[in-house]
């Protein structure tokens, strides 16, 4: 099983449970994500806890000292205590990303990319996200970028559908129709 796999059924869980015992979703992503900024930001602590020579109880013991002094929410303690008692302390970002996907499809919300050939005002912004939220059903959240080689328009990824109204895209189709009208 890969670490994709074993953090994907970790996050299943966890917000499975979250639901189930009506706990604080966001706050349960924000404590896992705090972890892993602790992780990103003591690299000799990641090393340590990461590390498969160090024995398991004293990374337990660890984790327990970081949860509580971190009023972690009993939920994640125990998470991050099991992980640690099976050596996967390493599933944690895996888990976090998981997690969040989880969460954001049990919120009914999706995140679409946005690409223009200029950069948008947050109005503009703002009705495109309508749109897009109109045409899925969902709640969409968006992020943008620039790209100057679609000379116009927009092209919104969510997931993997691609709704592409760039003006790059329009000047194929119309060459390509004037292609098979000769």
């Amino acid at each position: 099983m890969t670490n994709k796999t074993a953090a994907n059924r970790y996050a299943r869980a966890l917000l499975d449970v979250a639901v189930k015992e009506k706990a604080d979703l966001q706050g349960i992503q924000a404590e896992l994500a705090a972890f892993v900024d602790l992780f990103a930001t003591h690299p000799p602590l990641a090393k340590a806890l990461l590390n498969p020579a160090v024995p398991v109880p004293r990374k337990r013991a660890a984790v327990a000292e970081l949860t509580a002094q971190g009023g972690v929410s009993p939920m994640v303690s125990k998470l991050v205590a099991l992980l640690a008692d099976r050596d996967r302390l390493v599933l944690l970002p895996d888990l976090l990303d998981a997690y969040r996907d989880r969460l954001l499809d049990h919120l009914r919300v999706v995140r679409a990319l946005v690409t223009t050939a200029t950069p948008i005002g947050p109005e503009r912004a703002k009705a495109i996200e309508r749109s897009l939220s109109d045409v899925t059903g969902l709640t969409v959240t968006l992020e943008t970028k620039t790209d100057p080689g679609i000379i116009g328009g927009v092209v919104a990824r969510i997931g993997s559908t691609v709704y592409d109204a760039s003006v790059t895209s329009q000047l194929e189709r119309m060459k390509r129709r004037l292609e098979e009208s000769i």
